[in-house]
């Protein structure tokens, strides 16, 4: 723990991944620290009611996995003393239309959403600190008498009504079910109209026992889906207790993926490649499939409101929540953390006014790549409407420009391309990584089909690296999650 004096209390609003990572970079600035849940948290890895997206799988991408590492060290050792499966030495197996590719896996565990948040809370709860108000609803801030600062929140409980819980510092980590666009509503703030991905998306999850002779060769197997053909996407991967999570999943709302089981595997089979469905005959079914269904994700502009109370902000899916298929949700959020306690280094050293305000800034400076890439990958599917401040010429481009450099990457192979792809969705470098004239113009001269040449003459740019310079400039966000 910091050694310089720290402040009063900070109360947090939902105790998931968000929340528990926003508690633990706070408890490091904070005398107290107080996570506020409704549910009550279960004592062994399970499900719970307050993430019912639980069931389905989760993960963290090369980004989140380092700052859970320099917030938790050892997390992922934890996990694999629990039970996790053992991702190191076993192959990962990826197709899509621009060819198949396998490598081998680091060390890495596969785990359910259950069995992470667990371990992730069991280090939080050792935290002297930190407490857990379980079974406890925010129901509203609570306000001083200037109307501009908040000092607390209201709370119900099973066993209480309703009771105000003071804090120097309320943060919203609550998810897509947050009520603080309502609650800022009902104190007087104009808040904007948020950014809409309307991505109509489902995924259906279905768990199989898994046979030692798998377990030992795969750590996961992705299909790629076809969007323009209403080819769906799916993703095998072996979790604790010998089981492994299957995940079928479309966007655009034309199509939804079967819960019927005995169509399921009929579905797996008739994909771009029938590899996981031949996968599965190997293994037993758990159980039905389950689906899931989100309408659209949202990205608040909190920080566009011409006034901001002292005392509040919020993180994760509560501030901008993302197509779970990419996995980018818990590593948003872990930057998000790494991003707050930065400000909160800086405010401890050079107090300034308008702390918060800055924080939001910085935070929707880090989500905007994350977020492109989503918008990117979405709009590839008939029905997929996007309403926002990303250039629409900028995700056309993008699109047609990642079908040449993956076609590349996969079909050449090359492996320096590859994982430089692989680094952009994994948060660790920029988009304007890959998207810049001189990257551009490397893969264009490499293609040798004219297809690149077509892309810049759509775009009016032809041969002129500063036409091209100055179009990504205008269309391709910068942001460096930093």
């Amino acid at each position: 723990m910091n050694n310089d004096p720290n402040w009063g209390r900070a109360l947090v609003i939902g105790g998931s991944m968000a929340g528990m990572l926003a508690a633990r970079v706070l408890a490091e600035y904070y005398d107290e620290v107080l996570v506020v849940d409704k549910d009550d948290f279960p004592g062994t890895p399970e499900n719970r009611p307050g993430t019912p997206q639980a069931y389905h799988p989760h993960r963290l991408l090369p980004r989140g996995k380092l700052i859970l590492e320099s917030l938790f060290p050892g997390w992922l050792d934890d996990l694999l003393a629990q039970g996790a499966f053992p991702k190191e030495g076993k192959r990962i197996r990826s197709v899509s239309v621009y060819g198949t590719l396998e490598v081998i896996d680091r060390k890495d565990a596969g785990a359910s959403r259950a069995l992470l948040e667990w371990v992730v809370r069991r280090r939080l709860q050792a935290l002297p600190n930190v407490r857990f108000a379980n079974g406890c609803e925010a129901t509203g801030l609570q306000m001083a008498s200037d109307g501009a600062t908040v000092t607390g929140v209201t709370v119900r409980g099973k066993t209480v009504q309703s009771m105000t819980l003071e804090a120097d510092l309320v943060l919203d980590a609550s998810g897509r079910s947050s009520k603080l666009v309502k609650w800022l509503q009902a104190l007087g703030y104009h808040v904007p109209e948020p950014e809409r991905l309307k991505a109509s998306l489902g995924y259906s999850t279905r768990y199989y026992r898994i046979p030692p002779h798998i377990a030992e060769q795969w750590s996961v197997v992705v299909t790629e889906g076809v969007p323009a053909k209403g080819v769906g996407t799916a993703v095998f991967g072996p979790v604790e207790q010998d089981t492994a999570e299957v995940v079928l999943y479309y966007a655009g709302g034309q199509r939804y993926p079967t819960t019927d089981a005995g169509l399921y595997e009929q579905e797996l089979a008739a994909l771009l490649d029938p590899s996981i469905a031949e996968l599965l005959q190997n293994c037993e079914p758990l159980g039905p499939p389950r689906g899931y269904r989100v309408p659209e994700c949202f990205r608040q502009r909190f920080e566009r409101m011409e006034r901001w109370p002292s005392g509040l902000l919020m993180m994760g899916d509560a501030l901008c929540n993302f197509d779970p298929i990419y996995g980018q949700g818990i590593t948003v959020a872990a930057i998000e953390a790494e991003l707050l306690a930065a400000q909160l280094r800086e405010r401890r050293t050079r107090p300034k006014p308008f702390f918060e305000r800055e924080a939001l800034r910085r935070m929707q400076e880090a989500i905007d790549p994350a977020w492109w890439l989503t918008a990117v990958a979405d709009l590839c599917w008939p029905g997929v409407e996007y309403t926002g401040s990303h250039s629409r010429e900028g995700i056309a481009f993008a699109q047609k420009y990642f079908e040449l450099y993956r076609k590349q990457a996969v079909g050449k192979p090359d492996m320096e391309l590859f994982g430089k792809y692989l680094m952009m969705n994994g948060l660790l470098l920029s988009p304007r990584e890959l998207l810049n004239a001189e990257a551009i113009r490397a893969v264009l001269n490499a293609d040798g089909s004219g297809e690149g040449e077509r892309l810049l003459a759509e775009f009016a740019m032809e041969n002129r690296d500063h036409q091209l310079e100055q179009f990504l400039e205008r269309t391709i966000p910068a942001g460096s999650y930093k």
